[in-house]
Parts: C-alpha cells; structure tokens; sequence
C-alpha cells in the first residue's frame, strides 16, 4: 500500500458532530444489562490483522498514539443506529446487546479512528463499496439476511476484491482456502473464486446464516466468522454452557475470553455500519451508486484464454481482466463449463464471435510428457509455472502419482516460456540478419495455431495466411512456419519505465506487450532488461 494508517485526507474531527451523530446505540430497552453478564474492560489496541492499512486496523508501534475521545463521549449519546432496511428495525443494530457499554465504547473508538486518522482509508472503502453494494443488498434481501451485513466488507477487505491477509485470507469476504472449498468455491493454481466478488459475497452469507442457525445470535455468528465457528463454540462450552441461554446474552457472557480481535470485531462493525450508512454526517464522500459493477455473463465450455474472450467481445483485455479477476492465470480452467462476465451490452457479441474460434485455439497451453526421473517442480521451472499452478491445470494432480510417458497440461498464458520454441525464436532473433528474413518457428508438441500466434503478436488469420494454410488446415510437430517478416523491436528499459509506458510509446497495448514477452502486467521489469515490441 501506498499509504499507512496515519496518512490520511482530511483530519478535521468535529467532536460535538460525533457526538450528537452517535446517540440511537442505546436506543434499545434500558434495562438489559442482566445479573451474571461479564463486561470486559477496555480492550487495548487489537494485534494487527492482516493488511492492516487496508482494513483500518492499528499497526504495532502506534497503540501508545490512539486517537482519544472525549470524556462527554462516553458519558452522553453515543454511536446512532443507522437505519438500513426499509422497516428500519436492523436484527443485528437494533438487538438490545447493543446497549452493552463496553461494545458502545470500542465503537465509538473506532468511529473517531476512521474519521480522524484514518478517513483517508475509509474514504477508499466507500469508493469501492460503490460497485457492489447493491448486487450485496440484492444476495442479502433474497436470503432474508440482515441488510446491515452489507458493510462487513468494509471491516473485512474495505470492499476490495483481491486484497489477501497474511494469514492467507483472501477477496471481499476475506474467507480461508479451506472454508472457501466446504462453502463449494473453487481455490487451485488456476481459479480463486475468492476473489469473485459475486461467487465469494454468495458463499460468504451462505456461510453467516449457517453460523447463524448454529449460534442462534448475529453477534455469536460475526465472531465465528472472524476466530472460526469451533473456537467459539469450545470457549461457549467453558464460560457459557447453558443452551436455554438466549444466544445474545452467551456472547455477553463468554466474550471476555475470545481473542482480542475476535472482541474488537463486532464494535468495529457497528462503527463501520454508522459511519457508512450516513456518511455525509461525518463529512465522508457518500457511496457513488455510479461506480456500480455491470456486466453480461457469457459460458465457455472449456479451457479458453481471457484474452481470446476479449477478442470475441470485442473490448480491450483489460476490461475482461477486471471483471474476472478470479482466473488469476489468464485462462478458465480446462475440463471445466465456466461462467465469464463481459461488459454489459457485449454477451451476445461474444457468443457469434467465439462460436467461430476453433478449440484448438482457445487456450494458450502447451502439452509435455512426464520423462522418466522428472518431477512436477522440475517441470514447473521449466516452463516458468508454479507447481500450483500446475496441479491446477491438471485436476489437482498428484505428484505422487505422477507416471512416465503421462500428458500434462502445461498452462503458459502470462508466463516465462523456455520451450524449443522460444528458443528458436530468439536465435532467429539474434541472427544478423533477422532483419531481413523471415523468423521461423519449429512446431512444438501441443502447440496450436492460436499458442503461436499469441508468441509473436500476430493475428492467427495472419499467421495462416503466411504459411497459406486454411482455416481446415492442422499443423504438426516439426513442421517450421514463417512467423515474422522485418526487423524485430527490442526496448531497453530505463529508469522509470513501466509495461503501460512503454505499450504506450510504441503504441500496442500492455497486455499484448507483456505476453509477447512471456510476462504479465504484474510482473517486475528491470533497469537494462530488454523487452521484446510485438
């Protein structure tokens, strides 16, 4: 992140706005404080989760320097309720838990946190909460699920699709690789359906009213989603065993000893839930209903490159990339019938455009024959792939069961190629007179027209018309194809370029750039290195 905790946009805190602003907490029955409830004591700062500067949590070293509120603050009115439903009776907001003082105090902390020292970040989290904020609103209402669950993402990724935590958490939900494959997510070298806003939001308030159903309380169900549900029900069976109790006052009971983040979880949602739900009060930009997410939803039957779909639609790489940040390889998975968002207006394009791509010429992959002694890691390396990503390709394979003379999908969309090909290409390349005769490329096994179009930054109508081939015609290992004719461009990088500024100068694009590279946009280019111009 470009920015830490204290670096933030406007820092002008109006106490006497927060605290007429923070009065409906205590709207509910003011006698709910029962003998046998056990409050904790102001928690100290909670240890850092992960990202820290993106979830709008404290960083070690700064608990000394917490913002302070004033003493009125904690005698008088305290943090509103916000009304986020067209009853305005929120099950969550409104339940009388919500008087307990020690919750009413963390809140307002962290209220003062986010519009003092950390607007700035939480300025970030509105922004974004603006494109998916009412396709959540829709999932929640069509569940009956508390429409107040519509900022925990807020508290969680500050609404970013791809953010992941250090412990491996990951998308708008941040929910763990395990939870995510029970809750039927996809999570492999190829796919991480965590990062779908519109699969992992659905999986994520499947996930809450399971915990919901098995705590019977909306605060028992939030920290078990933050500390995990057989944490919570362990510490329960300790401090607060009584099933008859009601669900509410358990957490009341037992919530002293669940860990420190787990207690600051459920205040920092209800400051978020204020702060976000009447932002203006607070002198925070409001959220943008125009930045919303709009798409067509389109299937392809196999394995298919993002930037094949591009074409087809008809849009820049770009655009598909970000609405499919989920294929975090640049391709669907092979064997698999998936779904694929392409900007609104353009599905029915895609669809007469990619039913005339051959299938061959979908997928940027190669084929390689396991040979006797090798392992997947030697074969990762040697086409510049992770093992993960290997495995993804393959069903999930098992390198314990890899076998001599076995076929592997070897996917190379985006990354580092030291195949024959490339090998040959680059000779041709260096040779002296390269630029003045044709570059010829030595078909290797599992190349397609498509895979070697992609090489060298043609078109395959192009690259057929060259070799005149026809649209019927198939190719065979060995088999040589002139692949370019002219000089070839090579760029030195200088200091401060970056793939977008130098797509930029020799007007191509930047995916186009990095891929005839064998690269991604994403992957670091250094001072001296020579990039290749398709």
């Amino acid at each position: 992140m470009s920015d830490g905790i204290g670096m933030t946009g406007r820092t002008e805190c109006r106490p006497w706005r927060l605290t007429l602003a923070l009065a409906g907490l205590i709207l509910l029955m003011a006698g709910c404080q029962r003998a046998g409830m056990d409050h904790p004591p102001a928690d100290p700062a909670p240890a850092p989760p992960p990202e820290a500067d993106e979830a709008g949590q404290l960083v070690p070293g700064q608990e000394r320097d917490r913002p302070t509120l004033p003493a009125q603050q904690l005698q008088g009115g305290v943090l509103p309720v916000p009304h986020v439903d067209v009853t305005g009776v929120d099950p969550i907001l409104h339940a009388r838990v919500g008087q307990d003082p020690h919750l009413r105090e963390r809140a307002e902390f962290w209220a003062t946190f986010w519009t003092t020292r950390s607007r700035g970040h939480f300025e970030r989290y509105l922004d974004r909460m603006g494109a998916w904020e009412a396709f959540v609103d829709g999932e929640l209402e069509a569940r009956g699920l508390p429409a107040s669950l519509r900022y925990l993402p807020i508290v969680e990724s500050g609404y970013h699709h791809s953010i992941r935590s250090r412990a491996g958490a990951t998308g708008l939900w941040q929910l763990m690789a395990p939870t995510a494959r029970d809750l039927g997510l996809t999570v492999d070298g190829v796919v991480d359906d965590r990062r779908d806003p519109v699969a992992s939001t659905r999986a994520a308030l499947e996930y809450l009213s399971l915990l919901h159903d098995q705590f019977d309380s909306w605060y028992l169900a939030l920290s078990a989603y933050n500390a995990g549900p057989g944490r919570i029900a362990r510490i329960l069976q300790r401090h607060a065993p009584d099933p008859a109790m009601p669900g509410d006052e358990r957490y009341l009971r037992a919530r002293a000893h669940f860990p420190a983040e787990t207690r600051e979880f459920v205040p920092r949602f209800f400051a978020a839930s204020v702060l976000a739900s009447d932002p203006e009060r607070f002198d925070l930009p409001p959220v943008d209903p125009s930045r919303r997410v709009v798409f067509d939803e389109v299937v392809v039957p196999d394995a298919t490159s993002l930037d094949v779909v591009a074409s087809a639609a008809g849009v820049d790489e770009e655009e598909i990339l970000q609405l499919n940040p989920h294929f975090h390889r640049g391709f669907t998975p092979p064997g698999s019938e998936r779904i694929v968002r392409v900007p609104q207006g353009r599905g029915a394009a895609f669809e007469v455009a990619y039913a005339e791509i051959p299938a061959s010429e979908r997928i940027s992959f190669t084929e390689h024959r396991v040979a006797q002694g090798e392992t997947l890691t030697h074969i990762a390396r040697r086409y510049g792939v992770s093992v993960a990503e290997l495995q993804g390709a393959n069903g999930n394979l098992d390198p314990r069961r890899l076998q001599v003379g076995q076929a592997l999908i070897v996917p190379i969309g985006g990354a580092p190629a030291t195949s024959e090909a490339v090998q040959v290409a680059a000779s041709n390349e260096n040779s002296e007179n390269s630029n003045t005769q044709p570059t010829i490329h030595v078909v290797a096994s599992g190349e397609n027209l498509w895979t070697i179009s992609r090489r060298y930054g043609m078109g395959v109508t192009e690259l057929r018309n060259k070799n005149g081939l026809s649209n019927s015609s198939t190719i065979r290992p060995g088999q040589e194809l002139s692949v370019a004719n002219g000089g070839v461009r090579v760029h030195s990088v200088r200091p401060g370029d970056t793939w977008g500024g130098v797509a930029q100068q020799y007007g191509v694009s930047t995916s186009a750039l990095a891929r005839a590279n064998g690269r991604t946009p994403g992957d670091v280019i250094r001072i001296g290195e020579e990039i290749r111009i398709p």
